[in-house]
């Protein structure tokens, strides 16, 4: 890649979204296209972070209030970004990572009532300069969305998580919270519509992260590309 860099995607969305399956399907597309790719998520990702994501999805952190929920967030985030995602990237990798800093804005920012300034301003202090190239929010709405998580659960024989028990309009207001950012940051930021066929979401989304990876090929490999198509084409 001519950038030096890897390639930094983010999957975004409310509950059920389908964001763990889509993620998966995308670094198996890239991985079979040639690309190193680094799989995470958040909150965890390293071994601090994981320490921090059992504290936070079971609850313990909640009677401590949001805004400490949100510290212990941008914590586990700035863990991760240093200890993983910032190595992986300048070994030229794209990184896949299932929620990063727009989570944050919607669940403890929106959702959370705390202050946009706050918020922003851990941000700032926990991805230290890493932020998305490309973002994929997974758009759908919150009963549908809800439903699948409730079946995902009881296949796996799992109740809710701390956020999946919370009330239908909460969840709503966080469909409204993405689609806004979405609105705000269009280059970075591309709603994909969540209900269509598990196939046709794939395929949407490596077209819209193939637009993104075609500009950040090396010269050598895109004159060799060239090269190649010529010598096809006298044969």
């Amino acid at each position: 890649m001519s950038s030096g860099t890897g390639l930094f995607v983010t999957f975004e969305g409310g509950e059920g979204a389908g964001k763990s399956t889509q993620i998966r399907r995308l670094a198996e597309s890239l991985r079979a296209n040639g690309y190193d790719v680094l799989l995470t998520r958040e909150p965890g990702g390293s071994s601090g972070a994981e320490a921090v994501r059992h504290v936070l999805l079971s609850g313990a952190a909640e009677a401590f209030g949001t805004r400490m929920e949100a510290i212990l967030f941008a914590a586990a985030r700035n863990d991760h970004v240093e200890e993983v995602i910032r190595p992986a990237l300048a070994a030229q990798t794209v990184v896949l990572c299932d929620r990063f800093m727009d989570s944050s804005r919607v669940y403890q920012g929106v959702t959370g009532n705390l202050e946009a300034e706050f918020i922003e301003t851990l941000q700032r202090v926990a991805v230290n300069g890493i932020v998305p190239d490309c973002t994929l929010i997974l758009d759908l709405p919150a009963t549908a969305g809800l439903e699948r998580a409730r079946r995902r659960g009881a296949t796996a024989d799992l109740g809710p998580d701390r956020y999946e028990k919370e009330e239908l309009q909460t969840h709503e207001k966080r469909r409204e919270a993405f689609l806004d950012i979405a609105a705000r940051e269009p280059e970075r930021c591309h709603v994909i519509d969540a209900m269509q066929a598990e196939e046709t979401i794939a395929t949407a989304i490596f077209a819209v992260v193939e637009h993104h990876l075609l500009p950040r090929e090396t010269p050598t490999t895109a004159a060799g590309d060239a090269e190649n198509r010529a010598e096809a084409a006298h044969e």
